[in-house]
């Protein structure tokens, strides 16, 4: 009877677990976008180690990265405007299409032989421009295939654990594909899997509803936009956060050919095992969540994840052996998701609807944006650092690029500290808007968890 009992419980946590997948439009995106992002991660591997194979310099792997994020820094504040105008579902109609144009002229170019570092520099600014539209629509659009507020957190999650199973086989294919083949095969696989996501956007049935504004100017509604992340203390606080982290940790998985080549003595298929670990912990981590019930206690998960992302990346960049190099990778992926998925979370919950195109535009820039200054950033100091010994008497000698990664999870613990100092303050903010929607009770007492 207790067996019986057990198995009911099991059966209904699962069950709740994927609750967002009710909604028809949200099991139409999960379905075509896993399929096209497991071709988004082969090219970004494929990208990475093309790079790498025609220049071998770290500075050029990361100046791509900035070349290929820089534009979405640019341009996602006024997308977010544009967004909040717009039918969603075609803004990504249209990203979705000329990211598969992007990828078919990626791989026409690798097949030929014509392929230049100033061929892919170009190519990834089309992609930045495209991912500055697309994100933030992307994030926005997330409220209307999921009618059920409630299941809002759970489809966040949901999505989260669905860019890690992509970036679990993807990488992996990559790696195996480019040791028997080329590059130009994964670009190609990459382009053909955007059909898939185009198709299921267009199976959607979608009721975009009619923002009331006044017909004010792009800048006037950019600027409305800006004061209301500035001057709303969570979102301004979670982005701050967001921001470093995106500047400092994220660009680690820049240098991840010259870990494999170098620290490692690997190739393509040991690039391909550090990114699936990575994946492996990441997806852990959005499953975790996928089984919450609300956003309560999501706030304090933020610096703890960031703590858990800089310890990793600390650890990633002291070792020279697979095995361990794969462990640190797993953790640093862990924490890495475990904040983006909670973040993106929270300000979902948060933010008010007729501006939640502007306010996810500079999640886009907290998360992308800041991305290439540390893309290039990390570039420069894994070029600039001489190999130096760990201890200044002696002690095992790291590359540039070991200590570029070890600085870089130094400064996300201190920014993880540094959000702690602010849970009070976050607390008195937070807590009467989640009483008034209803996500904990009114008379709860101020010392219970949010």
């Amino acid at each position: 009877m207790t067996n019986s009992r057990t198995e009911r419980t099991e059966t209904a946590g699962i069950s709740f677990a994927w609750r967002a997948l009710r909604h028809r439009n949200f099991r139409l995106f999960f379905g075509g976008q896993t399929i096209s992002l497991i071709g988004t991660w082969m090219t970004r591997i494929a990208t990475s180690w093309l790079v790498y194979r025609l220049t071998h310099s770290a500075l050029l792997l990361g100046t791509v990265s900035f070349a290929g994020q820089i534009p979405t820094f640019i341009f996602a504040p006024f997308a977010g405007v544009w967004i909040d105008r717009l039918d969603r579902r075609q803004v990504l109609v249209w990203t979705q299409t000329l990211a598969m144009v992007q990828s078919f002229a990626l791989a026409g170019l690798t097949f030929s032989g014509h392929i230049t570092i100033h061929w892919i520099l170009l190519l990834s600014v089309m992609q930045g421009i495209i991912n500055a539209f697309d994100m933030p629509g992307r994030q926005s659009f997330m409220v209307q295939m999921v009618e059920d507020r409630a299941d809002l957190s759970n489809a966040i999650a949901i999505n989260s654990s669905m860019v890690n199973v992509a970036r679990l086989i993807g990488p992996s294919l990559a790696g195996m594909l480019i040791a028997v083949t080329s590059e130009a095969w994964c670009f190609l696989i990459d382009g053909i899997s955007y059909i898939a996501v185009i198709v299921s956007l267009l199976m959607m049935h979608v009721h975009f509803p009619a923002v009331m504004r006044k017909a004010t100017s792009t800048l006037t509604e950019l600027k409305e936009g800006w004061s209301y992340v500035a001057g709303f203390l969570p979102i301004r606080t979670i982005l701050l956060l967001f921001a470093l982290v995106s500047l400092m940790g994220m660009p680690f998985v820049v240098l991840m050919p010259v870990f494999a080549a170098k620290v490692l003595n690997g190739g393509p298929h040991t690039l391909g095992f550090l990114m699936g670990a990575m994946g492996v912990g990441a997806l852990a981590s959005a499953l975790s969540l996928a089984v919450r019930r609300n956003v309560r206690g999501l706030i304090r998960m933020i610096p703890i994840a960031a703590a858990v992302f800089g310890v990793g990346l600390i650890g990633f960049g002291l070792s020279s052996v697979f095995w361990l190099s794969m462990a640190m990778v797993l953790v640093a992926g862990a924490g890495m998701m475990q904040g983006m998925a909670a973040s993106n979370t929270i300000v979902q919950t948060l933010v008010d609807e007729d501006k939640r195109g502007r306010v996810m535009s500079y999640y886009t820039m907290a998360f992308m944006g800041m991305a290439p200054f540390g893309s290039l950033l990390a570039g420069t100091m894994a070029h600039a650092i001489p190999p130096t010994p760990l201890w200044i008497v002696s002690g095992p000698v790291l590359a540039g690029a070991q200590w570029t990664v070890i600085l870089n999870g130094l400064v996300v613990v201190l920014g993880a500290l540094w959000f702690s100092t602010r849970l009070p303050a976050l607390r008195v903010v937070v807590r009467p808007i989640y009483q008034e929607m209803g996500i904990i009770p009114a008379a709860q007492e101020m010392a219970a968890e949010q």
